[in-house]
């Protein structure tokens, strides 16, 4: 028991490694299913647009998925129609701009899993360049092959369609499928030393600690937790308080709940400030804007743009 307790403790540190991880293990099995299952390369014209769509389409929708599911997204646009300043006022254009960027980062993980592993296995690569009318990539490719390299090279997928000796049909696929695997070992590389980069210098330019930070990610997990279970406790109550209001036709009794703009407070986007260290916007809600709270001293501050390491504040699955 203790030792499964030293698991989930340690699987809640590493949350935001293991959902990329997650991701990209399921896109990876999903580009699998999809290479084995469905693709079928035409051996045609069509064989350049058919291995693209293939390769770049299924990751243009992951990435696509990574907005829809990315709460940042929401927390961004939710009611930006009615209050436009949320985004356009000039003070907040970078901080949107900056988000956005992070958002996409974090999105991108699934779809270049995707192109990684697609590049790997070779097989829509294949399809696409054997359907490339470039002169000079074909006569690269079939150097030292017989003319019907050339006259039936987007027939080569094909083994029952071309008239090029196996052997040859074979070597000529093996060199394609060799080009589609070192793309995707230096785009695995170079997604790999970004990724080391980016982690360096964000963490250089932190403006907290690691002990912290560790402090700062463990009061937002509590945070995150302790709200939603509250949250649905309290919609319960208010729920069950209507009803029975509503079946036994008698006045529903007082029960407080927080009005639009508490809010909206709390569901903006956060901002790391050096004069005072509030751990998320529920709790610089708390030290200065509640209802008991007697004189806002602090309501002047400056905000900054949020430091790219403390991107995990906005990350919470109910706000």
């Amino acid at each position: 028991m203790e030792k499964f307790k030293t698991v989930l403790t340690l699987a809640q540190k590493q949350q935001t490694s293991l959902s990329f991880g997650f991701v990209a293990l399921f896109t990876a099995g999903g580009e699998q299913i999809f290479s084995t299952a469905v693709f079928r390369c035409p051996c045609s014209s069509w064989n350049f647009l058919y291995g693209c769509v293939f390769l770049l389409v299924p990751s243009l929708v992951l990435l696509l998925l990574g907005y829809l599911l990315s709460n940042k997204t929401w927390r961004l646009l939710t009611g930006c129609c009615m209050n436009t300043s949320k985004i356009f006022k000039m003070n907040n254009i970078c901080g949107t701009i900056k988000v956005l960027v992070q958002v996409t980062v974090n999105a991108s993980v699934a779809p270049l899993t995707w192109v990684a592993v697609a590049l790997l296995h070779g097989s829509y690569y294949e399809c696409a360049m054997t359907g490339c009318n470039n002169t000079a990539y074909i006569e690269k490719v079939c150097d030292g092959k017989s003319k019907s390299c050339f006259q039936d090279f987007h027939r080569l997928p094909c083994a029952g369609k071309s008239s090029l000796s196996a052997s040859d049909r074979e070597d000529v696929l093996q060199e394609i499928r060799a080009q589609s695997q070192v793309l995707g070992w230096v785009l695995i590389a170079t997604i790999t030393v970004i990724a080391l980069a980016f982690t360096c210098v964000t963490r250089c330019r932190s403006p907290v600690s690691f002990l912290q930070l560790k402090f700062w990610m463990a009061y937002m997990h509590q945070e995150n937790e302790l709200f939603e279970s509250l949250a649905t406790e309290h919609a319960k109550n208010l729920a069950q308080r209507n009803i029975k209001s509503f079946f036994e036709s008698t006045e529903a009794p007082a029960m407080k709940t927080p009005d639009n703009k508490a809010w909206d407070k709390i569901s903006a986007l956060y901002k790391f400030s050096t004069k005072d260290h509030y751990y998320s916007k529920l709790h610089k809600y708390v030290e200065t804007c509640g209802e008991n709270h007697k004189k806002s001293t602090r309501s002047g501050e400056c905000d900054f743009e949020n430091p790219t390491v403390l991107n995990f504040v906005d990350g919470s699955n109910f706000l």
